[in-house]
């Protein structure tokens, strides 16, 4: 499986979410709404998630080992670098 894009649809410096991701894998299939968070530890992924009826939130798509959670992760945070640097040329 090889991450074929990585594209960073929405950017905010206000609030605790930073960012919103679309990633798309070996040009076939794309996952949307992965959110960029800073959390109490630093940023993390967050996978698309909807609310059930408990009122907690479920994940709709997601990593199923650590090792392709942290696959994903990396590449995200990598655009997200490069995407937050050039926001910040622009200002």
């Amino acid at each position: 499986m090889n991450i074929t894009d990585v594209r960073i649809r929405k950017l905010s410096n206000d609030g605790k979410m930073k960012a919103i991701v679309s990633v798309t894998f070996d040009d076939a299939f794309v996952v949307h709404d992965i959110k960029i968070i800073d959390g109490q530890n630093g940023l993390f992924v967050a996978m698309p998630s909807r609310k059930v009826a408990e009122g907690d939130y479920r994940d709709i798509a997601h990593p199923i080992n650590s090792e392709t959670r942290n696959l994903i992760q990396d590449r995200i945070f990598e655009e997200y670098e490069k995407v937050k640097v050039d926001v910040n040329k622009e200002e």
